[in-house]
């Protein structure tokens, strides 16, 4: 843990799209202490033509309640100027924004490794289930989790 005093992060939780120019911007327009702005974007993926849509459900309340947890960690542990976090939930097309982090810090190495740590467990520990839509009519499956996501999330221990 550094000494710095950690800066309070922005979570949203919404079925609205988001403006990652925007979000950027607010991060750091007027200031002068943001050397670097490291953003994320993850985009729903349309898994080789055979998806319509993703489905993403979350328990209200609970999801912004664990990724403020996480930010605020981030916040912590880096020296970070401002930070963003915005999940989407609901029925999201191939091509559509799902996640974004925006990091803002002094240094570009903070910014880099909060994103980054942010990202990581998000897809690890954030409580949101995602359903697959196939284009063929099917009904669906639920993704399940991934080990190589858990082995990225473990790095930060």
């Amino acid at each position: 843990m550094s000494s710095h005093e950690p800066v309070t992060p922005r979570v949203l939780v919404q079925s609205e799209d988001f403006d990652a120019g925007a979000e950027a911007e607010r991060l750091s327009a007027g200031r002068t202490d943001v050397g670097a702005l490291v953003s994320f974007t993850g985009l729903c993926r349309d898994e080789d033509g055979r998806l319509s849509a993703l489905e993403l459900e979350h328990y209200p309340g609970m999801a912004e309640a664990e990724i403020g947890r996480i930010a605020k960690e981030a916040c912590s542990r880096w020296p970070l100027t401002g930070l963003t976090v915005i999940h989407r939930h609901g029925k999201l097309a191939p091509g559509s924004n799902i996640v974004l982090v925006v990091a803002a810090s002094s240094h570009r190495r903070a910014a880099f490794e909060a994103a980054d740590f942010l990202m990581d467990y998000l897809k690890t520990r954030a409580p949101f289930w995602k359903k697959e839509h196939p284009r063929d009519g099917d009904k669906g499956d639920w993704v399940e989790a991934k080990a190589i996501d858990d082995a990225a999330a473990e790095r930060w221990n």
